[in-house]
């Protein structure tokens, strides 16, 4: 199976972005077998260059984690990458997993410190494990076989109070420690990718791909929530504009899919290596997103209209 590295570097010289879909391990035996029988045939249509599988607080979807990790590239043949933290695993435990995931094939790593469990306010680091991100880059290096991906914020980390700046700063060692390539959170501006992507590639001199995250807005609830966890922020005119949405979320739903749309289109028009979508397990919005950027995966520059969803998402200036 590809290492993602490589694929970003064969699109790169073919011109031709890179598609790419999250995914979130169910709860239940039940909805990984909906998952697999609907969500993923799905989206496969698509023909991702790779997707990715998230790894639960504390380790507490490991087994799961990888299982889907596996049976993606094995009964679909997608490259596919495990999310792996530090929270609540000594070096060992860890060392343990990514055996076990060169074992099944696996060979693709998305290294993140983790958000605390529920309920703790702060993350803590375990007895004999890691207290940041850059120490589980180095060790997945060490282990070797791997292509390694980290997160990266382009509003600045939440729990940084220093500021973005110094965040960024982080980043920059924490791609030196062995990264290969860089997934943002999702954002809803694209001037703040843009000053992201600009400060790191000029004065930090980062080489490596900076992908952006786009998450498709399923109703005006949803979105507050995810907000709120990750520390990101709704411009004042999206979020006027989700208001009106706020008892009809089949018209969230719809406006959600425009304003994604154009969001990307700009970001693909302004040479972004690829799209890494958080399809929050369902097809129909990233189906719809995907569609209408269908020039884009022929080669051809994505259409960006001037329409009011558009205009939110370019970069302001």
């Amino acid at each position: 199976m590809q290492f993602i590295r490589d694929l970003y570097a064969n699109a790169r010289a073919t011109g031709r972005p890179v598609l790419s879909f999250e995914f979130f391990t169910p709860k239940t035996d039940e909805g990984e077998r909906s998952f697999f029988a609907k969500t993923l045939p799905d989206l496969a249509e698509l023909g991702p260059d790779y997707c990715s599988v998230t790894y639960g607080a504390g380790g507490s979807t490991r087994d799961r984690t990888l299982r889907m990790v596996e049976r993606i590239q094995t009964e679909f043949g997608i490259a596919a990458m495990a999310h792996l933290t530090c929270v609540g695993s000594t070096r060992e435990q860890i060392v343990e997993l990514l055996l076990d995931a060169k074992r099944r094939g696996i060979r693709n790593i998305l290294a993140l410190r983790g958000d605390p469990p529920a309920g703790a306010p702060t993350f803590v680091r375990t007895e004999g494990g890691f207290q940041y991100a850059h120490e589980l880059v180095t060790l997945t290096r060490e282990v070797d076989g791997f292509s390694i991906g980290v997160a990266g914020f382009p509003e600045g980390h939440l729990e940084c109070p220093e500021g973005k700046q110094v965040d960024w700063e982080r980043l920059r060692a924490k791609i030196a420690c062995g990264a290969d390539f860089v997934l943002t959170q999702m954002f809803f501006d694209n001037a703040l990718f843009y000053e992201f992507r600009d400060r790191l590639v000029g004065p930090l001199g980062v080489r490596v791909p900076l992908v952006p995250g786009v998450i498709p807005i399923l109703s005006a609830g949803q979105i507050q929530k995810f907000v709120a966890l990750c520390g990101a922020t709704i411009p004042a005119r999206l979020q006027q504009q989700l208001n009106q949405f706020a008892n009809d979320e089949a018209a969230a739903l719809e406006f959600g899919i425009q304003f994604a749309t154009q969001q990307c289109a700009d970001l693909l028009n302004q040479g972004v290596p690829g799209i890494h979508f958080y399809t929050l397990n369902k097809a129909h919005s990233t189906r719809r997103i995907v569609a209408g950027l269908e020039p884009w995966r022929q080669g051809a520059p994505a259409r960006s209209d001037s329409s009011q969803a558009a205009s939110q998402a370019r970069p302001a200036g």
